[in-house]
């Protein structure tokens, strides 16, 4: 009886590990988000001290865009509405890649074109074109660069899954196929830890 019960408390702790042990992110990035404090769609400061603590989904748009952005910001409200159902209090912040351009009015009036809440999903603007191209690239070695004389910039389609630590841990495709149950999935794991 004392080696029936010992086995079963084995297999009981080894069931316990093997589920633990999936209850991490596969092969995390860990780049560290690089300090900012920039201005929202309402002109109120976002920055990454505001930001410690909560887990959060960025990308990288900007409102002159005829290609990319516009799919990515219906993507992300998708996203956002299934976070919602989910009673996920993770944050969407999108960065935008051309602040010259971008102000705050210029932000919001953008976002009003797609079923998103501005609850949990600021726009950010407040920076020189230099500032968020380095920005982008040490951040989330993504690249960010607009060419002289021309009004498109060149950026990544990616989102990226940062943690309450301020760690860049996941990135997933924007663009097209956004595998939003992954994204989902992993908001858990980091919104559970």
């Amino acid at each position: 009886m004392k080696n029936v019960f010992g086995l079963l408390i084995a297999g009981v702790a080894i069931i316990l590990m093997c589920a633990c042990g999936t209850n991490k992110i596969k092969d995390p990035l860990n780049y560290d988000v690089q300090s900012f404090s920039f201005q929202n769609q309402d002109n109120k400061t976002v920055s990454l001290d505001s930001l410690k603590g909560k887990v959060w989904v960025a990308d990288f748009i900007f409102t002159n865009c005829n290609t990319i952005c516009p799919p990515m910001t219906s993507h992300m409200a998708e996203l956002q509405k299934q976070m919602d159902e989910e009673n996920l209090q993770a944050r969407i912040v999108s960065f935008s890649v051309d602040p010259e351009n971008d102000t705050p009015e210029k932000l919001k009036k953008f976002a009003a074109n797609y079923p998103l809440s501005f609850e949990n999903w600021d726009f950010l603007t407040g920076y020189s074109q230099a500032e968020i191209e380095r920005f982008a690239l040490k951040s989330f070695k993504a690249i960010v660069k607009k060419p002289e004389n021309e009004d498109q910039v060149i950026h990544q389609s990616s989102f990226y899954l940062v943690d309450q630590e301020g760690k860049v841990v996941k990135d997933y495709d924007g663009a097209k196929d956004t595998p939003y149950s992954e994204i989902i999935a992993d908001i858990k794991i980091l919104e559970n830890r």
